[in-house]
């Protein structure tokens, strides 16, 4: 037997796709196939229900392997991405220890956040002097990252290191980082001198062949609400509009390509973020093609991942973690250079050592112990990846020719046309999130019932007024409108945290009476509803009569009375505990039963379904509770 090879498909006879659809289709008896199995996600291509090894048929990149053109399978052939950490710069001196110290808990790129226009040489002498750069990778970010990056320049030069020994990358984005965010390009001589002043600095560090000057930073559009494909095809957009604005200052296309480092956000939209950075690697290789550099290395995307800031919650935040886990999968699957874990705290306070710990350990754990890091493109040959990838460059491209025909990023921002297509999707999401279609755990679905607001929660953490935090003047430009990152479950925490802050404690008290089935299935329902907005409840089990169920709501003192049985019942009992409760709390009938009209012919005017906008119809209870 230990000799034998068995073939042990050859025992089990093909299923062709006719048959598979036959059997379909019987099991829907006669629902819709496209309604009930086909998905039409956001980035706007249909999803089927499965995929054979025809559905590859015309997808062109198949065959290439890892480290070849057009890198959908990546850029190298491994698979060891960098765990990437972030440490605020305040005081120089303790942001070195603190980093020297993460670098011997697992960290291998640290990013430093420079804010301090009058950082110095010595200040980064003090940031450094614990750290081997041969052996880590550094990230300057921060408004004082242009500076930082001339200091870091001049320290290296000085100090005659083998210029293939330096890895550094400096996040300065007058793009996306300014334009984008500020609505100018911060330049007092115009955007030009911006661009004149950047390739300088590139021309500047030439010699350093791993240190990247300009960061495109396309988190910002995830994290403001755009779609999948917006978010890869507006960074792509920026990324092109670099090489373009640094070749007209006399760099050749190498020399521009291998000066931009990407980031892009991983949501937890699983494969879709698999498949959504191989399509960028494919479709920036492609980009850079048509320039014909010397080097293949221009054709190849440097590419960080930062798990989402638009899906972290300042309610029930242990699920962040969860989150960061997912999304750090699918950036390790996709093959990037790096990825930063979020700490679960960050959305409402400086991360703690706790959350910076487990943050790290994700990462290590998807390394040490899953070994994600063993396997090039581990998703490579997937029918359900490799449609999803085609699809999404597809959409990508076809949306990157429309900026490119609009004059290129940064016409087609001052024109609105990037900021209508972010908002747009923005709405839809918004609109998603209120209605629970899109689902924010511990937000808008199964809420912590007994959980308050944190004092570190504030106004600002839950309306995104949070100052930068260094010094930024610039107005911006006349009819320039800059994109507005924010957190998708912000609207619910506004709202939860004014009842937490009112002084008062309002309570929903459920009346389960009739039929036990949906007496129980709809006080679960309206536990959950009437949760996501603060208000305490009282589930019951079951009263054997609405006298029972009304004098107990009565003596409970709850503000709002819920009666949860079946439609059937509805008829008769609703109207009964109406009568009975007398105008002393908000009367209010779980469902939308077919009685309702005659429901309110008699006075009863609140009911509540899942067709509702959870969101508008929580803010109307907390009005009439005075809140």
């Amino acid at each position: 037997m230990a000799n034998r090879e068995q073939k042990l498909f050859a025992e089990f006879p093909p299923v062709t796709t006719e048959q598979w659809e036959e059997a379909i289709v019987k099991d829907l008896k006669g629902a819709d196939y496209e309604k009930k199995l086909v998905w039409r996600t956001a980035e706007g291509f249909n999803v089927r229900p499965y995929y054979r090894a025809e559905n590859l048929d015309g997808i062109e990149y198949l065959g290439s392997r890892c480290g070849e053109f057009p890198y959908v399978r990546g850029t190298k052939k491994n698979n060891d991405w960098r765990i990437f950490q972030t440490v605020e710069v305040t005081c120089p001196r303790e942001a070195g220890a603190l980093a020297t110290e993460l670098l011997t808990k697992g960290v291998e790129a640290i990013g430093f956040v420079v804010r301090d226009e009058n950082f110095s040489a010595a200040d980064l002498d003090a940031l450094l002097s614990g750290i081997s750069l041969k052996n880590t990778e550094v990230t300057f970010s921060g408004c004082a990252a242009k500076k930082a990056a001339e200091l870091f320049i001049d320290k290296m030069d000085k100090a005659g290191v083998d210029p293939k020994d330096v890895r550094a990358n400096f996040v300065i984005d007058p793009i996306v980082g300014k334009l984008t965010l500020k609505g100018t390009s911060g330049c007092e001589e115009g955007a030009c001198k911006c661009f004149e002043n950047l390739a300088a600095l590139i021309a500047k560090g030439a010699r350093y062949e791993r240190v990247r000057f300009v960061g495109v930073t396309g988190e910002v559009f995830h994290n403001s609400g755009s779609t999948i494909v917006q978010e890869l095809a507006f960074t792509l957009a920026a990324g092109h509009e670099y090489v373009v604005k640094l070749m007209e200052q006399g760099l050749s296309a190498d020399a521009a390509a291998l000066s931009l480092r990407f980031s892009m956000a991983v949501s937890s939209n699983y494969f879709m973020e698999i498949a959504k950075f191989r399509a960028a690697r494919m479709l920036w290789a492609n980009i850079m093609a048509q320039y014909k550099p010397a080097c293949e290395c221009a054709l190849k995307m440097k590419a960080h991942a930062v798990t989402s800031q638009w899906n972290m919650t300042v309610y029930d935040p242990y699920v962040n973690m969860l989150r960061g886990t997912t999304e750090a999968m699918s950036a390790a699957i996709a093959g990037v250079h790096s990825v930063e874990v979020l700490p679960f705290d960050a959305a409402y306070e400086k991360p703690t050592d706790f959350s910076s710990r487990i943050a790290r350990n994700v990462q290590l754990l998807l390394k040490e112990e899953s070994h994600f890091n063993q396997v090039c493109d581990a998703a490579g040959g997937s029918y359900y990846i490799e449609n999803l990838t085609a699809s999404i460059a597809e959409q990508a491209w076809t949306l990157f020719k429309q900026v490119e025909d609009a004059g290129g990023y940064i016409a087609a921002f001052r024109a609105g046309f990037i900021q209508q297509q972010v908002g747009a999707s923005a709405a839809k999401k918004n609109l998603g999130v209120a209605t629970r279609r899109e689902i924010l755990l511990g937000t808008n679905q199964f809420p912590n019932f007994n959980e308050t607001a944190d004092a570190a929660i504030s106004e600002a953490v839950v309306t995104g007024e949070k100052a930068c935090g260094c010094a930024c003047p610039q107005p911006a430009d006349e009819g320039v409108e800059p994109l507005r990152p924010y957190r998708g479950a912000m609207a619910f925490e506004q709202m939860r945290l004014s009842v937490d802050r009112s002084g008062k404690a309002p309570k929903a008290f459920m009346l389960t009476c009739g039929a036990l089935a949906f007496a129980r299935a709809r006080a679960q329902f309206s536990c959950n509803f009437f949760a996501c907005a603060g208000i305490r409840v009282q589930d019951n089990t079951y009263f054997h009569s609405v006298e029972e169920g009304a004098k107990a709501a009565l003596e409970s003192g709850a503000e709002i009375v819920v009666i949860c049985a079946s439609d059937d019942d509805y008829a008769t009992l609703a109207p009964e505990a109406f009568r009975l409760l007398g105008g002393k709390a908000i009367f209010v009938v779980a469902g939308a039963p077919a009685c309702k009209e005659e429901l309110e012919a008699q006075g009863i005017k609140n009911f509540i379904s899942v067709r509702d906008n959870v969101l508008e119809t929580l803010k109307y209870y907390l009005k009439e509770l005075g809140i």
